[in-house]
């Protein structure tokens, strides 16, 4: 099986092959981010997350503190299920379920979607980890991770993609959290984390595992 990196490299390059103009100005809009330091902000190793209330999938509040009394907590931001990127991420950290959970963590997926609109039901029932909705962006902002996006990728994804974030983020069309990767031991204190405000690019679930191995595995 292909790791999540050689499928997300391989979406990009076909990107630039169908699309050089547009994949061109994501990578000015990318260099312009990261010269600006974007994402520096994000909680680091040996900080005490946030604490966070937020609905999953049916509506129901879901605190961090319940999910640190049952242990070990991964949480990663995601953009929507409407980005190709989150969802070959989601699949993949579901193909590694089991390992994470085996190792006594909680794996929570975080995006600005509102609840039920955060992945397809057929998608939900696919999925075993949880899905919690930050409408509003607040818990991203929070975590240092919150993302104005750009013109050019707003313009991008409402004419481009027709895509109506304002509805799909209930209000939120223009605040998405950069994908970031957090691991918080039961206190709460981040272990590990994974920031990068190229969202063309993700925490490979196979680190998450052995990172899980090297800080808690007895």
């Amino acid at each position: 099986m292909k790791t999540l990196r050689e499928q997300t490299d391989a979406k990009i390059a076909a990107g630039r092959k169908a699309k050089p103009d547009f994949m061109k100005g994501v990578d000015e809009i990318i260099a312009k981010a990261k010269a600006f330091q974007q994402g520096e902000n994000a909680i680091k190793t040996g900080q005490k997350a946030p604490d966070f209330k937020l609905p999953n999938a049916t509506g129901n509040l879901v605190s961090l503190g319940s999910l640190l009394a049952e242990g070990i907590v991964v949480i990663t931001f995601y953009r929507g299920s409407w980005c190709p990127y989150c969802n070959l991420q989601l699949r993949a950290l579901q193909a590694k379920l089991p390992e994470i959970e085996a190792l006594g963590a909680t794996l929570v997926a975080i995006s600005p979607q509102v609840p039920d609109g955060s992945l397809t039901k057929d998608e939900i029932s696919e999925m075993e980890f949880t899905v919690l909705s930050d409408q509003d962006a607040k818990v991203a902002s929070d975590y240092g991770v919150a993302w104005e996006v750009p013109e050019f990728l707003q313009d991008h994804m409402r004419v481009d993609r027709e895509l109506d974030l304002e509805k799909i983020n209930n209000g939120n069309d223009s605040i998405l959290p950069i994908p970031a990767t957090f691991i918080l031991g039961r206190d709460g204190i981040v272990q590990w984390n994974y920031v990068n405000v190229d969202y063309r690019t993700r925490s490979e679930p196979d680190e998450i595992v052995e990172v899980l191995k090297k800080l808690f595995q007895i």
